[in-house]
């Protein structure tokens, strides 16, 4: 059966492809010397899922092309994927071989896994879930030491937790988050962690404080927390909201304040233009903001944003996308300049690259 091997000898070349396309997108921009930082060339990825295919009374799992839906390639291991789930992958395909019951109408199956050996499967179905199908999944997370969830249309049944618990070590500090199965997180633990040092030595001791847009889970929230007085967090998902607090509880870190909105709305409430009710607790006024943090989506910030973020001294800008982080800075040049430049290969053996800069005031 195909293991979808990936040629990790090639590795090395296709990060410096990165690295010069990277270099010269920003080059107009006189962006300094680019630090890199490497994946590991295999048993990165922290979360995949894969779709059932059937063919007869046998069930196995099957990725696809791009483009291409009706020719499966069948695996029986990911060797990108972490060790845990390259384990847990044939024991589940035996449990549901064994049992007509959690294979019947099985179409899809997603993996959650965390460098502390936490693990969720989720188990889509095309069929409502009973109390048959429960009781064999409760035995079947206590075979695995898994969380299990199961999923159907309007429906969702969860078996242990709807989380697992990741830890990051950042200045030699430790630090534990909760990731919620079907919200965003990091998938490349390993790259990670060197992004969340890179921000904190980038972001260095202040005196001041921080204001962060698209916060997430708080994943960069609780070590830059450290680096100065009080920091102001935004974040417009509910799950994502939930878990941020949670973890900065569980963390024991007590000067952030967590407001859910999006970057638009928080740039209206500062600009006066807009009251809301979610900041009713909160005086904006009372914050001595120095620095800037953005991770935004793909499409990068609006010009809106762009505009707030110019007040600052200091940008740290994460970008999951090279080509609007460009757009981005053609509107941030004239008052700021890139003093730090750096790409982070979350997503070996793609084009995709995520980016880190500092921006400071000319």
């Amino acid at each position: 059966m195909n293991t979808l091997l990936f040629d990790s000898n090639r590795y090395s070349e296709q990060l410096k492809k990165k690295q010069t396309y990277l270099a010269d997108l920003l080059a107009p921009f006189n962006a300094p010397a680019l630090e890199v930082f490497e994946s590991p060339d295999k048993h990165y990825r922290m979360r995949t899922e894969f779709r059932l295919w059937r063919s007869g009374d046998q069930l196995d799992y099957a990725m696809f092309k791009a483009g291409d839906k009706y020719t499966p390639i069948l695996i029986d291991s990911f060797p990108i994927a972490s060790k845990k789930i390259n384990a847990l992958m044939p024991h589940l395909k035996a449990a549901w071989e064994a049992s007509g019951v959690l294979s019947n109408r099985l179409f899809q199956i997603e993996f959650l896994t965390t460098q502390t050996d936490d693990a969720i499967i989720t188990l889509c179905y095309h069929r409502p879930l009973d109390e048959q199908w429960q009781a064999e999944a409760v035995q079947l997370a206590k075979q695995l030491n898994i969380h299990i969830i199961g999923r159907s249309r309007k429906q969702k049944i969860v078996i242990g937790h709807d989380y697992v618990t990741e830890r990051f070590i950042v200045d030699n500090r430790p630090f534990t988050y909760q990731q919620p199965e079907g919200a965003f997180t990091q998938p490349n633990a390993d790259v990670c962690n060197k992004m969340l040092n890179w921000a904190y030595d980038v972001l260095g001791k202040r005196d001041d404080d921080l204001l962060e847009l698209y916060c997430g889970n708080g994943n960069f929230t609780l070590p830059l927390s450290t680096r100065v007085n009080k920091v102001l967090a935004t974040e417009i998902s509910k799950t994502s909201v939930k878990a941020a607090s949670q973890n900065i509880a569980d963390n024991q870190i007590d000067n952030i304040m967590l407001v859910r909105l999006s970057a638009e709305e928080l740039t209206q409430a500062l600009n006066k233009t807009r009251p809301f009710n979610r900041l009713a607790h909160v005086d904006l006024d009372e914050y001595n903001f120095g620095t800037i943090f953005v991770d935004p989506p793909r499409a990068g910030m609006d010009t809106e944003t762009c505009e707030l973020a110019r007040r600052f001294s200091r940008i740290i800008y994460i970008s999951c996308n090279p080509e609007t982080l460009a757009e981005n800075i053609k509107l941030l040049q004239t008052t700021h300049k890139i003093t730090r430049f750096a790409l982070f290969d979350q997503f070996p053996y793609t084009h995709h690259i995520e980016t880190g800069i500092l921006l400071e005031q000319k």
